[in-house]
């Protein structure tokens, strides 16, 4: 079997690199993700070699978290919507409690793609409208990264008393529960309130409410681009143009799901009739229904709704954050 470095330069695995002040706080939020193989607090930035906790301050590093993560399983774009949701981006001092450049919040990205995932993330959020200040995170070239000393490796877990006690007096929590409501951990998801700002009506009333909208009037029917259909709420990928077809019932069809683990089919009895329901797992927004009556090979018809997705073209996939679907488009 390959080692993780090695799966590293085989693009099987990724890095992610991020700072949110005290890296025992960044740990536990990635690490509980499905597609994250590890999670390693330390120091970067700086302009001194082999830091330690005593003097990495002063050599100018910063704290970070070093992410390794399976792009086949969770997206770099899906891990920036988690490192917003637990930093303050408008404190250019610090992050809460602890004060100083050493705490403060960055990107650090590794390659043009991830670059380019979190400005567009970083105008997303600004976009809007949740902070009253401007986003002062910057967006940086990575550099070298030097781990923590092991007793920081897992502090939550190792200290949990402490961390408990550290965490609850920082701020942290008051500041994110006040920004991102009670449901601000959930990988992807938005609380209600928040949909209701960020979403149309019809985009609202389907992916919530189990609506319908109209066949042959909404926007992804008719569409012939190549490129990849994601989740409206949470970006998770769903289908594929590869996969499209003029099913002539008005609303974008497919024969697959582009990946299959993002997909949850329920029974679905309204209407009088049972049905089967197709959901996104992450955000569990509702999409539309499968049913029986596709073209092969599968013979299923995805049926969904255009307003539950957003199509992002080939040409965008590197830039979003979806690169690994590149290739697809290229065979």
């Amino acid at each position: 079997m390959a080692s993780e470095n090695e799966q590293v330069m085989n693009n099987e695995l990724q890095k992610a690199t991020f700072a949110g002040g005290c890296f025992w706080c960044m740990e536990k939020p990635f690490e509980k993700l499905d597609g994250v193989i590890s999670v390693t607090s330390g120091y970067s930035a700086g302009r001194t070699e082999n830091p330690n906790y005593d003097n990495y301050a002063a050599g100018g590093h910063v704290e970070v978290v070093e992410i390794l993560f399976d792009p086949s399983r969770i997206t770099y774009s899906e891990l920036l919507q988690v490192f917003w949701r637990q930093v303050d981006p408008t404190d250019e001092g610090g992050q809460f409690v602890d004060r100083g450049h050493a705490y403060t919040t960055a990107i650090y990205y590794h390659d043009e793609a991830q670059r380019q995932a979190a400005e567009a993330s970083k105008a997303e959020l600004t976009a809007r409208g949740f902070f009253n200040k401007p986003l002062v995170t910057p967006i940086l070239p990575v550099s070298t990264f030097y781990p923590a000393e092991e007793y920081h490796q897992d502090y939550y877990k190792k200290n949990p008393l402490r961390y408990k006690y550290y965490r609850g007096n920082s701020g942290r929590d008051r500041f994110l529960d006040t920004v991102w409501g009670a449901d601000r951990e959930a990988h992807g998801v938005l609380d209600k309130a928040d949909l209701k700002k960020r979403l149309t009506d019809l985009q609202y009333q389907v992916t919530q409410e189990e609506g319908t909208e109209p066949p042959f009037r909404n926007e992804y029917w008719d569409n012939k681009q190549p490129g990849i259909y994601v989740d409206i709420v949470s970006g998770e990928p769903l289908f594929s143009s590869l996969d499209k077809y003029d099913s002539k019932t008005g609303w974008p069809s497919f024969t697959r799901p582009l990946v299959p683990e993002n997909i949850v089919e329920k029974t679905d009895r309204r209407l009088f009739s049972v049905r089967t329901e197709v959901r996104s797992k992450k955000a569990d927004s509702h999409l539309g229904h499968v049913f029986n009556d596709g073209p092969q090979p599968t013979g299923l018809r995805y049926c969904m709704n255009s307003a539950a997705m957003r199509f992002v073209a080939v040409a965008d996939l590197e830039k979003e954050g979806y690169g690994e679907f590149v290739l697809l488009f290229s065979e």
